[in-house]
């Protein structure tokens, strides 16, 4: 008999209107990331002693049902955040096959993450918001502690696929890493790939370890 699939979260957000996808969405924040980011949001994603709920797709699908007339009257669903959603893709792949197909699925990711975890959800995400931080490789080494060639390398693999229009860009001005003149140059570079979808805004810290 095949082992259970579980996976642990660190929050499920009911009746969010619009920030996560059309509709009405439930975001579910999975546990671990990639980066280490300097103000990040969530950093109970990255702590060893965080409150963490485990579930498997069937028993997170039983969660999220009370919502279901809400994602079906408003063309809604379930936005995967985080934490880095896409090295759940397995997990979130299995919740795709059972869940109501009316539902949508979204994906908060900075996509830092090995290519064969996008190309497993693709077929099925109506739309990746993108968390870029900065197209400039030194920004971003300082401000995440990591390289962004995977993302570059996931960008470019969009782009081969034609999916820009699936993806919402989000562009901080993060405050001692980037500003107003160094956003226009990332979103200049990203409109040059062909992506037309951003979301530009002042970066809010709420953990400040700089």
């Amino acid at each position: 008999m095949a082992e259970a699939l579980e996976a642990p979260f660190i929050g499920i957000e009911r009746l969010r209107i619009p920030v996560d996808g059309d509709g009405v969405t439930t975001l579910v924040a999975f546990r671990d990331c990639t980066l280490a980011c300097k103000y990040c949001l969530n950093p109970q994603s990255l702590k060893a002693d965080a409150r963490v709920v485990l579930h498997t797709p069937e028993t997170l699908l039983e969660k999220v049902m009370i919502d279901n007339l809400y994602f079906l009257a408003t063309g809604g669903g379930v936005t995967f955040g985080g934490g880095e959603p896409l090295l759940r893709s397995v997990f979130i792949e299995k919740f795709h096959d059972i869940c109501p197909p009316e539902w949508s699925i979204y994906i908060e990711s900075a996509l830092n993450v090995p290519l064969e975890h996008l190309q497993r959800v693709a077929p099925f995400v109506k739309q990746f918001i993108i968390d870029i931080k900065d197209m400039d490789g030194t920004i971003y080494e300082a401000y995440t502690g990591k390289s962004n060639e995977r993302l570059l390398n996931n960008l470019n693999w969009i782009v081969k696929q034609k999916l820009q229009d699936r993806c919402m860009i989000r562009l901080p001005r993060i405050p001692n890493f980037n500003d107003k003149t160094q956003v226009k140059a990332s979103r200049a570079k990203l409109e040059g790939m062909g992506f037309s979808h951003f979301d530009e805004f002042n970066y809010i810290i709420r953990n400040k370890k700089a």
